[in-house]
């Protein structure tokens, strides 16, 4: 049976709105896919149809290198690799089927971003480049999607032909296949990680969403969810704790007890999965918790596959439906759990998970008592902000939330990046209605 449609969006109005905080400039003459913020530096990586990489800071808003030469085709997807000290890696993926390493030291960066906002800076050093370090090979067609693992230790890649790849760095620019997974019947066109765990997602054509881990030494498929109806542009996980403890901060008073347990219960099931599709639906997914968590093997002996490996994800949630075509790319705030999403209709979306009423018994205007299903959810998604025409007539095909680090910046304030295909990557501040705008510092004023 085909799932219900997505539900309409709610009647009340946004509490937020979306304020064009600047362009990153230049921008590229051609269309750009995807936009990656660093996982400890105020610069993000930008994937370019021109074959190139733009790297841009955050605390000016200008390019700092354009990287190029590693690729015959498009970069259609960029991933920094965390915890590296010393230096930043990049790995790119592009449409010539090859994925490439990329070195750059961090005393440069940290240099070049002093320069980008006006200090003077006499040791300058002409060999500044980010360095090609090697290409990996193996895959048949586009690359669509590569994404580090949260250690470092694994980097997943995608193609259009139909398979998840992932490799292990043994050594500084050796690495190893590890895994090719060919569970999709179409194009794959997203690959995450999960933020606690070596589990890797993957989202394909073929409508369907894949979850790997590995097992007796090998990497096998744990799970299928077959909620959407077309293709599943992204997938990316809930980031770990911090909208959990907001939630528990933020319990009603006339509920606590029930609100404490649905937390509870979200804590052992872990983070959740935020997936957009063709069919217009962002839907919400949650791991069902195994008694005494989650093991590689379920304590069998290593040379057997055991079926407790296998995962049981269910739907949690269907956000309200406010775009109009379809949506290519979801991000969950790590430090607010708020999800945007941009797409084809050209619409920035931002929602908001709260509390429901209380689930006690109420009473109506009218004096009649209703009682609500014990079994309905304790949560629901409203839509808090919503922005026509980001990009003007041009699609968005990436949006992604990243730390606030200009000089307008509040304590822990988060900016929302847009990339377009018109090559522009544009930032914008949520802010709630009424809310009276930071005026532009010099020399960052919008530029939108």
């Amino acid at each position: 049976m085909a799932p219900p449609p997505p539900a309409p969006a709610p009647r009340h109005a946004p509490t937020h709105t979306l304020r064009a905080l600047a362009t990153l400039t230049p921008p590229s003459n051609s269309r750009t896919w995807q936009t990656a913020p660093h996982p400890s530096q105020p610069i993000v990586a930008t994937a370019c149809s021109d074959r190139s990489v733009r790297i841009y800071s955050l605390t000016s808003f200008t390019l700092l290198h354009s990287v190029t030469g590693g690729h015959k085709r498009s970069v259609r997807s960029v991933s920094w690799k965390p915890h590296v000290r010393g230096q930043d890696v990049l790995a790119t993926g592009s449409f010539d089927a090859s994925a490439g390493i990329w070195r750059h030291a961090q005393h440069r960066l940290e240099r070049e971003i002093t320069s980008s906002t006006g200090v003077e800076d006499d040791d300058e050093d002409d060999d500044d480049e980010y360095q090609f370090a090697c290409i990996l090979d193996g895959h048949e067609s586009e690359i669509k999607s590569l994404s580090w693992s949260p250690s470092g230790q694994y980097l997943a890649t995608c193609s259009r032909d139909k398979s998840v790849w992932i490799w292990e760095e043994l050594e500084e620019d050796n690495f190893e296949t590890v895994a090719v997974l060919q569970e999709h019947d179409g194009d794959v066109k997203c690959v995450a990680w999960h933020p606690e765990e070596d589990l890797l997602v993957s989202a394909s054509y073929d409508d369907t969403v894949r979850l790997y881990r590995e097992d007796a030494d090998d990497w096998v498929q744990v799970a299928c969810i077959t909620g959407h109806t077309k293709t599943v542009w992204w997938a990316e996980f809930e980031g770990s704790g911090m909208a959990k403890r907001d939630f528990r901060a933020k319990r009603l008073a006339s509920a606590q007890q029930e609100q404490d347990r649905f937390v509870e219960e979200l804590e052992k099931s872990g983070p959740r999965l935020a997936t957009c599709s063709d069919d217009i639906s962002i839907r919400i997914w949650r791991r069902k918790a195994r008694e005494g968590g989650h093991s590689a093997n379920g304590g069998m002996p290593s040379i057997i596959r055991s079926a407790a490996v296998d995962e049981d994800w269910y739907e949690d949630a269907v956000l309200p439906q406010a775009h109009e075509r379809a949506v290519y790319s979801v991000s969950w705030s790590r430090r607010t759990g708020m999800i945007v999403s941009a797409g084809s209709d050209g619409k920035i979306i931002v929602y908001k998970e709260r509390w429901k009423v209380a689930s006690g018994s109420q009473t109506e205007a009218n004096g009649d008592t209703v009682v609500p299903d014990a079994d309905a959810p304790l949560t629901e998604w409203v839509v808090v902000a919503e922005l026509f025409s980001a990009h003007d007539v041009f699609e968005i095909n990436h949006v992604v939330w990243a730390e606030r680090a200009d000089k307008g910046k509040r304590e822990g304030e988060e900016v929302i990046l847009s990339t377009g295909d018109d090559g522009e990557v544009r930032v914008w501040v949520l802010e709630e209605q009424g809310e009276k705008g930071e005026k532009e510092e010099e020399g960052a004023a919008p530029q939108v």
